[in-house]
């Protein structure tokens, strides 16, 4: 690679000026253009450069061996989407600047791309986020292909209800006035859009038990459902069954579209949020429209409505939860958190972030108030006797809490004082699982102890449940507080380090404060 000469230069442009006159001038142009652009298609590998000393100080342009005698310049080299493309420009023969508007584009390839790995580019930029698969989370591309699933059951099941819901409609046509068929639409529409607010109150449970509620509200979807494809059978009680199916289905979507931005963030890496939901939504809407089309097709050979309702709901359930399942979230909420509370006590180690979203059981309820942990209780849930609260009283005087059991109602209680802040909370929360599982452990000790006889050990085959003692074990509590002073901070230390996020808002304690 050598500069050319200034004398060559001089004389290329002298020749160039002499030469290029008038009407030959445009000739000359478009010749030129051809050949390079023949010279570009043609050559299998880069040409040598050749670059000129004083462009190469003041304007960086690079001159090539095909562009030596040539008015033009490459002025820079570009990639996008797998292809390279080479920009030129021309220069004034006489002065060397560039002139105006003549700044062109020139593609590398010697080849012209695939078809198919076009088309599928172009799939790719609606259907997954940019820089897939390093921009999301292992569990993003399972989580994506049940959503899709669940989405085309949804959209097949939507042309059979919406058949279902025009049957009623035109049935009761027949015997009134087109202005209260129009009425019972809108109805219908309202009572949903008000189960739809009632329902926007639970609020912060969607940030605690967000998989709990969202596989909740997909049954609440399909219940919906069968609801609607039940007024083709009594058309008559369009009004009231439209009415319910509607607040299912509204109360539904509102479930939907709170735990959809938490659960998007957990497959985000960075700060791609944004993208991944766009595409999460592509992808839902692209399998509603296939599962749609699908139904259309299946709707006009008549087939029992019955028979393919209960198919497709079956998927769609699976789908749901399969969907849920999925979701690796690295928060721990009150699930989470007895899971992994309860696998350190078992086994010395707090499991990492895929296997215990794995073991969350997704079917609990967060409205449900029996539970075995009442966290945040108050007094009188908690203590049948003042002897007992009492007793308790020297065991927790350096602790922000409480923690009790009550026999009558086979609860474990902690007890927030007024100081008690996160990790308090959260320490308390951890003191309630520890005595838990030392009372249950000594259930199945002395079940265990009574299971002499043979037809005890023949009916204890079918229990899965030990009766929780009926009494108050003072000594149990005191072992449970040196349990927990040698190992709070080990758990700790440990879930930090699987990846897992504590906060006490997640785990949703009461109000109920002791002062």
């Amino acid at each position: 690679m050598a500069p050319i000469p200034r004398s060559s230069a001089s004389a290329a442009t002298s020749t160039a000026t002499q030469t290029l006159t008038n009407s030959q001038e445009t000739r000359l142009l478009v010749r030129e253009t051809l050949r390079i652009s023949a010279n570009l298609a043609s050559s299998p590998s880069p040409q040598k450069l050749v670059v000129s000393e004083k462009e190469s100080s003041s304007n960086y342009v690079v001159v090539e061996d095909e562009f030596v005698n040539s008015s033009l310049r490459v002025i820079c080299r570009e990639q996008i989407n797998g292809r390279r493309w080479k920009y030129v420009a021309e220069t004034d023969g006489s002065s060397g600047r560039f002139k105006k508007a003549s700044l062109r584009s020139f593609s590398l390839e010697t080849t012209p791309q695939d078809p198919f790995v076009e088309m599928m580019s172009f799939v790719r930029s609606y259907v997954v986020p940019e820089g897939f698969p390093d921009s999301v989370t292992p569990s993003y591309v399972p989580y994506m292909t049940w959503r899709a699933l669940k989405h085309f059951f949804g959209g097949a099941m939507g042309v059979f209800t919406t058949q279902s819901l025009l049957s009623s409609v035109g049935v009761s046509r027949n015997t009134a006035a087109s202005g209260a068929v129009a009425i019972n639409w809108i109805l219908k529409d309202g009572a949903g859009r008000v189960g739809k607010m009632l329902f926007a109150r639970q609020g912060k449970k969607f940030d605690n038990d967000l998989k709990q509620l969202r596989f909740a509200g997909d049954l609440l979807m399909e219940l919906g459902a069968g609801i609607e494809l039940a007024t083709a059978a009594v058309p008559h009680l369009f009004l009231p069954l439209a009415c319910a199916a509607n607040v299912a289905k509204n109360v539904a979507a509102v479930t939907s579209t709170s735990t959809r931005t938490p659960i998007y963030k957990a497959f985000a890496k960075g700060e791609n949020i944004g993208d991944v939901t766009a595409k999460g939504e592509c992808v839902g809407n692209i399998a509603d429209l296939l599962g749609t089309g699908l139904s259309i097709i299946i709707s006009k050979r008549n087939p029992s409505l019955v028979a393919t309702f209960s198919l497709l709901s079956c998927g769609y359930v699976l789908s749901s939860y399969q969907e849920v399942k999925s979701v690796v979230l690295r928060t721990l909420n009150r699930t989470r958190f007895s899971v992994a509370v309860e696998s350190f006590l078992k086994t010395g180690h707090v499991p990492s972030l895929q296997e215990g979203n794995l073991k969350e059981n997704v079917f609990t309820l967060p409205w449900i108030k029996d539970k075995p942990i009442l966290l945040g209780s108050r007094f009188k849930d908690a203590f049948q006797e003042p002897a007992s609260y009492l007793a308790l009283v020297p065991l927790f005087e350096k602790e922000r809490y409480i923690v009790t059991y009550n026999p009558s109602k086979g609860n474990v209680c902690a007890l927030l004082k007024d100081q008690a802040e996160s990790d308090d909370v959260l320490k308390a929360a951890f003191h309630a699982h520890v005595l838990l599982h030392f009372i249950r452990s000594s259930s199945e000790q002395s079940s265990a102890k009574h299971a002499a006889s043979e037809s005890t050990k023949f009916l204890g085959h079918f229990s899965t449940q030990h009766p929780l003692p009926t009494t108050f074990d003072l000594d149990q509590i005191a072992e449970s507080c040196k349990v927990v002073s040698a190992s709070y901070g080990l758990f700790k230390r440990k879930a930090a380090e699987q990846g897992w996020m504590m906060s006490e808002s997640l785990l949703n304690p009461g109000k109920a404060r002791l002062y």
